[in-house]
């Protein structure tokens, strides 16, 4: 006999939470999952009424479930938003055209404003050329950091005040692992909490990285959400894949390790005694870094003979705000 609704007691429930195990039907699904969301946002204090906020979009799962969720509960509980969608284009041949087309067709969905930056536009080459250069080895590190400074740059040109990503808890677990394997301690303090971080010259949020990766499928699968799921060609080669597969094993034995492994970075971030990294600014660009030179303004030094062009990381972080804001 299948099980009933554990919230509702009258509906056959439909899924067994993987986050909680509580058997759900389809509906208390979708409302328990909005609500954990929406408090996330008010305990975290993620917006203030009147901000622009530009929400990652990448065409996949997170991004797609993240700019769902803030539109509708931007709605039911007035936040007072205005809501921006935000593409990077990496240049990666068979990958990100169809994701961009994920990204096009909920635009249209939702009548949300859509930007799309490109690398080749910003910095003058494509990762797939830049991957060419550097071999199969370390293109997700080059690429995180291009990401990040394409996702700033547009979020200014588009006059937000945040960018909200949507990173998981599983995400945060992996990073969480793999700080721990390369015995990066210090780092485990850095983005801890879900508010606003000053990673960058935009302030960044989590929204969903309470949210399970498992209930993220659920909640696009039951509301019937477009979404693109190809990995990206490189990432077999990515260190995150062997956190990924650990994270799943330990997951398997016991549901919570997602959670707890989350919480044991908040815990630790409250430690005075753990050492930071240190972090400044590229001498060239003037973006975080913790090096004289930043991933990006390294790459003409990766290849001095090549055309790759040395001139985009030259203006300083207020130089490209004026700019953006001219």
């Amino acid at each position: 006999m299948p099980a009933t609704c554990s919230a509702c007691g009258a509906s056959p429930a439909a899924l067994r939470r993987p986050k909680t195990g509580h058997a759900l039907c389809r509906a208390c699904f979708l409302a328990a999952f909005e609500e954990e969301t929406h408090q996330a946002i008010v305990a975290g204090r993620l917006f203030r009424p009147g901000e622009t906020v530009a929400i990652g979009a990448s065409g996949g799962k997170d991004s797609t479930v993240l700019a769902y969720l803030l539109q509708l509960l931007d709605q039911r509980h007035g936040y007072g938003l205005r809501l921006l969608l935000l593409s990077v284009d990496e240049g990666i041949a068979g990958y990100r055209d169809a994701s961009l087309a994920a990204v096009r067709r909920h635009q249209r969905r939702s009548g949300l404003p859509l930007h799309v930056v490109s690398y080749r536009q910003l910095y003058g080459w494509s990762m797939d050329r830049i991957a060419r250069h550097l071999g199969p080895r370390n293109n997700c590190t080059f690429c995180g950091v291009f990401r990040r400074q394409a996702l700033d740059r547009g979020a200014l040109l588009m006059g937000a005040d945040k960018i909200a990503t949507g990173h998981n808890a599983d995400d945060v677990a992996e990073t969480v692992l793999m700080n721990f394997l390369r015995g990066d301690v210090g780092r485990l303090r850095r983005g801890a909490g879900a508010g606003p971080a000053g990673e960058g010259a935009v302030p960044r949020c989590k929204p969903l990285r309470h949210a399970y990766e498992k209930e993220i499928v659920l909640y696009a699968y039951f509301q019937g959400l477009d979404y693109f799921s190809t990995e990206c060609v490189y990432a077999p080669q990515a260190y995150r894949g062997y956190a990924r597969a650990l994270l799943k094993e330990l997951e398997a034995a016991r549901p919570s390790a997602v959670a707890d492994l989350g919480h044991s970075r908040e815990r630790l971030s409250l430690r005075s005694d753990l050492r930071m990294p240190a972090r400044g600014t590229c001498q060239r660009c003037g973006y975080v870094a913790s090096q004289p030179l930043n991933r990006i303004c390294q790459v003409p030094m990766v290849d001095s003979g090549s055309e790759l062009i040395e001139s985009h990381g030259a203006q300083s972080v207020a130089e490209k705000k004026k700019h953006f804001s001219s």
